[in-house]
């Protein structure tokens, strides 16, 4: 097919995260304000420094069956679980080629993860030191790659148009999104099955972030541990889970007869080129982000009600953010309701743009934004309206929302979506 410039919808939605097994679930909990945070119970966790996290709601051994769950890291058994939920949800019965309503030629999976197999890397290393060379499980390669989760999505549901892996930290999920928009735009697919997941909640990696002072030590406290733009912040809590949607032209879902949630109006992306983990403090390469996705959409601040933010409750980040738009946004931000979920769910890095580009998408969808909870005295630095404690109905008429997502190495991706 010629490149063209085709709209893009999306049909389906999946989740599974801290908060619930499902995005219906999942989304129950955003809007009650409801926290996914806990204590850490297993035995290596009793001497780390940090000892919270935002540990899944339902394990996938309750939903996967298990000779398919032991061939499989956790990250890619969670992209799975959000992937099946999200392809049923718009519509489809059987993978692509069996469903004739959809051409497998046609289908794409883009799935990212920030960190990848790392649970099995580790696991498996354990083994080798601990058991021998014949312990070692044949399948730890396919298992800790990190485009397990895309690739084994795109068998699932016979996806030939392409299966891809975008790697950018904490903004992977978004990353992911961004790029099955523009497949579908340009003409290579006409549907995509895109999203982020995590699963690195271990020893090492919770010790590194520790240890690099990145992350809450409020032990005493997890469900009020993640709490953006609090004056008090000291770090974000990390989570796990994945999230998935379904992306079509807008011509394929029309004719045959798909139900749409939002439109996908597109992404903006930008680096910062300034520092491996911190942002630049200005806001100004986030700001770029912003500016580029106005730039090349034909989306209005206007017309932006809600923007799901990236805030992980890290003190430098949180702010940056908001400096940025302002800078590319100006007074238009003053009617923009402002949340960061990551006070639910914690943060699921690589996982993060997909699970909340869920939320963005139902708060599109159904006219209401899910708050900020733990903010207790919100930083006086940050100059906006942060929904607080209870969700915010939005505004009728035609209405866009944000999904901001920024990952170490200073990787800002921006998606828009909008009500349809």
């Amino acid at each position: 097919m010629n490149s063209t410039n085709r709209t893009v919808v999306v049909t389906g939605i999946g989740a599974t995260t801290p908060l619930g097994g499902d995005a219906a679930s999942t989304w129950e909990g955003l809007l009650a304000g409801r926290s996914g945070v806990s204590t850490l119970e297993q035995d290596w966790a009793a001497e780390l420094p940090v000892r919270i996290a935002g540990q899944i709601a339902v394990e996938p051994g309750e939903v996967i069956p298990r000779p398919q769950a032991r061939k499989l890291d956790r990250s890619a058994q969670f992209a799975l679980i959000a992937a099946k939920e999200a392809w049923a949800d718009a519509g489809y019965t059987a993978k692509a080629g069996e469903d004739t309503s959809v051409d497998p030629h046609r289908l794409g999976a883009v799935i990212a993860s920030g960190i990848g197999g790392v649970t099995t890397l580790l696991d498996q290393y354990d083994v080798l030191k601990e058991k021998g060379v014949r312990r070692v499980s044949p399948h730890t390669v396919p298992m800790l790659m990190p485009n397990s989760p895309a690739a084994n999505v795109g068998i699932e549901l016979g996806a030939h148009a392409g299966v891809h892996t975008p790697v950018s930290a904490c903004a992977s999920g978004a990353e992911a999104i961004g790029y099955a928009v523009e497949m579908i735009r340009t003409g290579r697919a006409d549907v995509v099955v895109a999203g982020g997941t995590e699963a690195a909640i271990h020893p090492l990696p919770i010790v590194a972030f520790g240890n690099m002072m990145a992350m809450s030590k409020n032990n005493d406290d997890p469900q009020g541990a993640s709490r953006p733009y609090d004056a008090d912040r000291n770090g974000f809590v990390l989570g796990e889970g994945a999230g998935v949607i379904v992306l079509e032209s807008e011509e394929h879902a029309k004719a045959r007869g798909a139900k749409i949630y939002a439109e996908a109006v597109g992404q903006g992306i930008s680096a910062d080129a300034h520092h491996i983990t911190q942002p630049e403090p200005s806001g100004n390469g986030i700001a770029a982000a912003l500016q580029n996705l106005i730039d090349t959409t034909d989306l209005k601040p206007a017309e932006i009600v809600h923007v799901n933010a990236h805030a992980t409750s890290t003190p430098q980040g949180d702010v940056a953010e908001i400096k940025a738009l302002r800078k590319a946004f100006g007074d238009d931000v003053d009617h923009m309701a402002i949340a960061s979920t990551k006070s639910m769910t914690g943060h699921l890095l690589g996982g993060a743009g997909g699970v909340e580009t869920v939320a963005t998408v139902l708060a599109l969808k159904h006219r209401i934004a899910p708050p900020t909870i733990n903010i207790e005295n919100l930083d006086p630095e940050v100059d906006a309206d942060v929904i607080r404690d209870e969700a915010r109905p939005l505004p009728e008429g035609r209405i866009a929302a944000l999904n901001d997502s920024f990952g170490f190495g200073g990787h800002n991706v921006v998606l828009a979506f909008r009500s349809v």
